[in-house]
């Protein structure tokens, strides 16, 4: 049986994106990305649990991500799960398990009223390849 590593979430940028070139200028991008749970608890009270992920984007979506996301951006990354390691100075095996992610679509709305889509007033992606919430309802089936 094959298996499935697949992995999708929204969530804020803790920082600003680091990007690196690699050898044959190869981007690749690095940020913390915190999804943030609430829940309310056994007393009825409202309980907030935040995750950090350490993303890793590679060549296009690196240099997306460095020239046009910050630090606070709500984004929506899916991917998968890759975990590596290492041994630091003192000879200690270390690992880091982050999200490679394949797919990004940016959530922040613009703050002139026009989505990064081009459509005014209107929620949603900035995936010119994926409709947005009210385009193309006239072709839905109810």
């Amino acid at each position: 049986m094959r298996g499935v590593n697949r992995v999708m979430l929204i969530g804020n940028l803790g920082k600003d994106p680091d990007i690196q070139y690699l050898e044959g200028n190869i981007a690749v991008a690095k940020f913390s990305l915190a999804t943030t749970e609430t829940f309310k608890d056994r007393s009825g009270k409202l309980v907030s649990q935040t995750e950090w992920h350490t993303v890793v984007l590679w060549r296009g979506l690196a240099e997306l991500a460095s020239k046009y996301l910050h630090r606070g951006s709500l984004v929506y990354i899916e991917g998968k799960l890759k975990t590596r390691s290492w041994e630091d100075k003192e000879g200690n095996k270390k690992f880091a398990t982050e999200v490679v992610g394949d797919n990004l679509i940016m959530l922040d709305k613009r703050s002139d009223g026009v989505n990064t889509n081009g459509h005014e007033g209107v929620e949603g992606n900035t995936n010119p390849d994926i409709p947005s919430i009210g385009e193309g309802s006239e072709d839905l089936p109810f």
